[in-house]
């Protein structure tokens, strides 16, 4: 399939490092347990359980004349070896961005940096509803409707993203002009956040812009549909191009890192040498999900009947079976498991030649990890924490940038699939026949 520009303002999304991030392997893991509340299988402080408070006349947590409230799916932390458990800090988990891009809102336009996520579909911004002393944090660019001459305010109604610590944000919302990729969406939704808990308000970024599907949208009362959803049903993309891309690459790549709406970058595509290949995607979670029934570690294929994955460019991580995370750190020299850190780690010092060739499958393709991937971030004591790690008991794989820098992948909404193609350098096994 050949998609060129529908009209000449299309442009890329430049994808830009954040300056300020800095890679925790465990924060990183323990993000992922708020975001998709699994409970893990392997040995270490964070988990997923039940927090009890005591409620009643005489105020929060006071036992007399009240009743017990349970928070389910609540990540915890043990407290030393004790049975006991601690609260989840802002502390705990990664809670900035990577990397962010660059999104117009309003007449005249107010920039932002965004962080552009497959995992959700809320749009939201910081805006000057928030409390003064939260503004302050960092620096950011704040969202002020009353500057915008196409915003209207949608009465009634709010917003609420909200995790398993009960870490949240939320807010207002209302509709004004989007810009991106050299496209003006009218009317889109923007969620203007009234309230950051500390795992959000402490990041570098503007705000979020969700990519998966709107029936995960949390406006009430009546979900609101994603920018993606939007340039569809008011024709900004061409029916053939109901789609948008992304390149993802490493800051210490000497390459561009991107996303395209309405258009497939054929010069990428091109540079592979190769056809995107593309596997029907099962949007019933809101996610952009597809088959992925077997992965391989240096040629040994793992089989894995029914296994499904994810596609998140806002995880960076990738999350799959015990099984296949202990294949590929087998056939890694000194690696280990460390239940203080919660993942697999492996020595800094191991060459490449040392790292094994491991793929993943995308319906009927392998496609590989690349090598220099595999290790995320320094773990002390000379050892990398490493970018591939365990998914608990969830029944489908997380993909995130781990997987996705080596790809160019295409999220075709119009046709309901997932498209890859394995960008120029990096090794794919091919079939998965």
């Amino acid at each position: 399939m050949t998609v060129t520009s529908f009209a000449s303002n299309l442009t890329k999304v430049a994808r830009v490092h954040n300056p300020n991030y800095k890679p925790n392997g465990t924060k990183s893991y323990v993000y992922l347990l708020n975001k998709y509340k699994f409970n893990p299988t392997k040995e270490g402080p964070y988990y997923l359980g039940n927090r009890v408070e005591q409620q009643g006349k005489h105020g929060e947590q006071k036992t007399v004349g009240g009743h017990a409230r349970v928070h389910r799916g609540v990540v915890l932390k043990r407290v030393s070896d004790s049975a006991q458990a601690g609260e989840v800090t802002a502390e705990d988990q990664q809670n900035d961005s990577m990397y962010l891009a660059p999104v117009n809102i309003g007449t005249p336009a107010q920039k932002f940096m965004l962080d552009f996520d497959t995992g959700s579909a809320d749009l939201w911004v910081w805006s000057n509803e928030l409390p003064a002393s939260t503004q302050s944090q960092g620096s950011h660019t704040i969202y002020n409707p009353s500057k915008s001459s196409t915003y209207k305010k949608l009465s009634g109604y709010s917003w609420k993203i909200e995790y398993g610590d009960q870490s949240s944000a939320s807010g207002t919302v209302g509709t004004d002009n989007v810009t991106l990729g050299g496209l003006t969406i009218k009317n889109q939704a923007v969620e203007l956040a009234k309230s950051l808990s500390a795992q959000f308000a402490q990041g570098s970024g503007d705000g979020l812009l969700g990519l998966a599907f709107g029936s995960i949208n949390t406006v009430k009362p009546k979900q609101e549909q994603t920018p993606v959803e939007n340039m569809i049903s008011q024709q900004d993309i061409p029916q053939s191009a109901e789609l948008f891309t992304a390149k993802l690459t490493s800051y210490k790549d000497n390459d561009e890192s991107f996303y395209t709406f309405g258009y497939i970058d054929q010069p990428t595509v091109e540079a592979t040498g190769q056809q995107i290949s593309y596997t029907p995607v099962d949007n019933s979670q809101g996610f952009w999900q597809f088959s992925s029934e077997s992965a391989s570690v240096n040629g040994q294929s793992i089989s894995r009947s029914g296994n499904s994955a994810i596609a998140d460019t806002g995880t960076t991580l990738a999350l799959v079976d015990d099984n296949t995370v202990e294949a590929i750190y087998n056939a890694i020299p000194g690696s280990k498991y460390d239940s203080q850190q919660q993942g697999y780690l492996f020595p800094s010092n191991t060459s490449t030649d040392d790292l094994p060739v491991v793929t993943f499958a995308v319906g009927g393709q392998q496609f590989a990890v690349r090598k220099e991937d595999l290790g995320f971030a320094d773990a002390g004591n000379g050892y990398v924490y490493g970018g591939i790690q365990s998914r608990g008991d969830m029944t489908f794989d997380i993909l995130g940038d781990v997987f996705l820098k080596g790809i160019y992948a295409v999220f075709d909404q119009g046709n309901q699939r997932f498209g890859a193609v394995s960008r120029a350098g990096n090794q794919t096994n091919g079939s998965t026949s």
